[in-house]
């Protein structure tokens, strides 16, 4: 008696195409919620940019698409304001304000991190405090004190005082300073190097990420302050900056939403770019920070 051996059936070949959208939806699936994240923070900066080329009597209507396509809005809001002025301004007080403040926090925070002297746990909880303090609270006497010396009126009382540093960024700083082994300072100081060199050459190239962080949480700081300029600059138009000028911009022209946003559009540009190319740094610098404590 014979047996019949029961061939196997056959499986359809899988195209590459199929493989590519099996690829494709196991990607969505993996990262459905971040799409969806992704979504919901984008929608309003996509409606910011329709209605920016929007003719003044469709802005803010039921029409979400442009009928017409107005690109020379941007144009208009350069002969309507003065905003290369005002851009001036802010870039001058961001950059020296950054500058300034990682000029003088860096050094601070590699003290309070690597070396060892009486009173230094003293002095990180007086950072701490100054930085749980509302800044509102010495408004008034400095305020008094900047008018005294007559530099009221300018970006001066705003970045003078990133020379004494930033509590903010010292912790950060001083957080990162932490994740460095300290074998390397040992290291240079056995081959003859003092504090400052050791600084200098061994720290600084090691705390790239956090120094890049600090400095762009302090430019972002800077680029979007509103309540320091309006306070020591309001009563000299030239020394305004893109938050203070939107601000009356948009006063001026409240019923013109097509220019508000378009304004709006060009003052978010400068820092979404830098924000763009430097990521990277910005994301270790954060992540590494607060490793070790």
């Amino acid at each position: 008696m014979t047996t019949l051996l029961e061939r196997p059936p056959r499986t359809a070949a899988v195209t590459p195409r199929q493989v590519r959208r099996q690829n494709r939806l196991a990607w969505i699936a993996r990262h459905s919620i971040a799409i969806v994240l992704a979504i919901m923070f984008l929608t309003p900066v996509g409606y910011l940019l329709l209605i920016s080329v929007m003719t003044s009597d469709q802005a803010l209507t039921s029409d979400y698409w442009p009928n017409t396509w107005h690109f020379d809005n941007y144009v208009r809001v350069f002969e309507v304001t003065p905003l290369p002025r005002y851009l001036l301004n802010t870039v001058i007080y961001a950059v020296l304000a950054t500058a300034f403040m990682l000029l003088s926090s860096v050094p601070a925070a590699y003290a309070l991190a690597k070396l060892k002297f009486r009173g230094r746990n003293a002095m990180f909880l007086t950072v701490i405090c100054v930085m749980m303090l509302p800044p509102q609270v010495v408004t008034v006497p400095l305020y008094l004190m900047w008018a005294r010396y007559g530099l009221t009126g300018s970006l001066a009382p705003l970045i003078i005082p990133m020379l004494f540093g930033d509590a903010f960024c010292i912790f950060l700083l001083r957080q990162f300073l932490l994740t460095i082994p300290s074998d390397y300072l040992d290291a240079a100081r056995v081959d003859g190097c003092g504090e400052w060199r050791t600084l200098i050459r061994v720290v600084l190239p090691m705390a790239r990420p956090g120094i890049a962080a600090a400095g762009l949480f302090q430019f972002f700081y800077a680029w979007n302050d509103y309540y320091g300029p309006l306070l020591y600059t309001s009563e000299n138009e030239r020394s305004w900056t893109l938050s203070l000028g939107l601000a009356s911009f948009h006063g001026v022209h409240h019923v013109d939403w097509n220019l508000v946003t378009a304004a709006t559009v060009l003052a978010m540009a400068p820092i979404v770019v830098v924000f763009f190319f430097a990521q990277k740094a910005f994301v270790q610098g954060v992540t590494l920070t607060g490793v070790k404590g």
